[in-house]
């Protein structure tokens, strides 16, 4: 890897710390998923993408769409992180008087791509990202994170089958396989398994990853940049909540605020992994 491991972890263990008090400021957002899509978007901007923060519009980046853009308690602070706005402005998280809504918006927040919110639209985004650089003979690449709650719109599988169609293997997707979403499990709600085989038979590649292990994401990443001829899907298993002991693998985490002592709480955890990474 071209970053130390060290540092992608001590930027997904501040991401999250940032993530908590964002959410606990404004008393509305989504941690769970976030948590658990942390160490990806990590990966993603501090070892995979072709990104310059002081240039946000350049034509020629690599583009990442939050296809489940409910998730920006992860994707701000890691841009933050990374230099495209102040860390400071994490504050007016879902303020009137700041520029950071609760959804991925492209207009007032620099870096992001692509606006989204209503699940199932992203990817469709991403496809037609990476299909105009197709038809302009660019050469970079495309990116999204999809929820494994968010598959069960019809959209994502009508852009899964426009990718494979069109050949885009400028196009990687990752989906954030945490088995929980609003209601309860995955698998009760409405089951898609197996991932890989429907994935493979709608013409992806499809790679299977540990997506807290930060050496692997970058592999299957770095894999993906080499294989031709139709796109990658990346399937990364995580854990919801991932990092606050009391939210892991909790539905009930999926979109709700902490009160006071649960802040507390989780605010003492991420902080003592926080000030782990960085004594190291």
């Amino acid at each position: 890897m071209k970053t130390q491991l060290h540092t992608l972890e001590t930027v997904a263990a501040k991401g999250r710390l940032l993530g908590l008090d964002m959410v606990y400021q404004c008393a509305s957002g989504h941690l769970g998923g976030s948590f658990s899509a942390m160490d990806i978007l990590t990966v993603l901007y501090f070892e995979t993408m072709r990104v310059d923060p002081a240039r946000p519009d350049d034509p020629d980046r690599d583009r990442f769409v939050l296809s489940k853009g409910h998730c920006t308690p992860a994707l701000y602070p890691i841009l933050a992180q990374r230099g495209f706005f102040p860390e400071e402005d994490l504050k007016l998280f879902r303020s009137v008087d700041g520029h950071l809504s609760g959804h991925a918006e492209m207009h007032h927040v620099r870096g992001v791509d692509m606006s989204t919110g209503s699940l199932g639209q992203g990817i469709s985004a991403a496809v037609g990202m990476a299909l105009a650089g197709k038809l302009d003979q660019k050469d970079y690449r495309v990116y999204a994170l999809l929820g494994d709650g968010e598959i069960e719109e019809g959209q994502v599988w009508e852009a899964f089958m426009s990718a494979a169609k069109y050949h885009l293997d400028n196009l990687c997707a990752v989906i954030d396989v945490n088995g929980l979403q609003i209601d309860g499990k995955t698998a009760d709600v409405m089951p898609t398994e197996p991932l890989d085989k429907k994935l493979e038979a709608f013409g992806w590649h499809v790679l299977k990853v540990d997506g807290h292990d930060l050496t692997a994401v970058a592999e299957a990443f770095e894999q993906a940049k080499g294989l031709a001829g139709a796109p990658t899907m990346i399937l990364a298993k995580t854990v919801k909540g991932k990092g606050v002991s009391f939210m892991e693998n909790q539905a009930g985490w999926h979109g709700k605020a902490p009160n006071a002592e649960q802040y507390q709480a989780a605010r003492q955890e991420l902080a003592a992994a926080l000030a782990e990474k960085e004594g190291k």
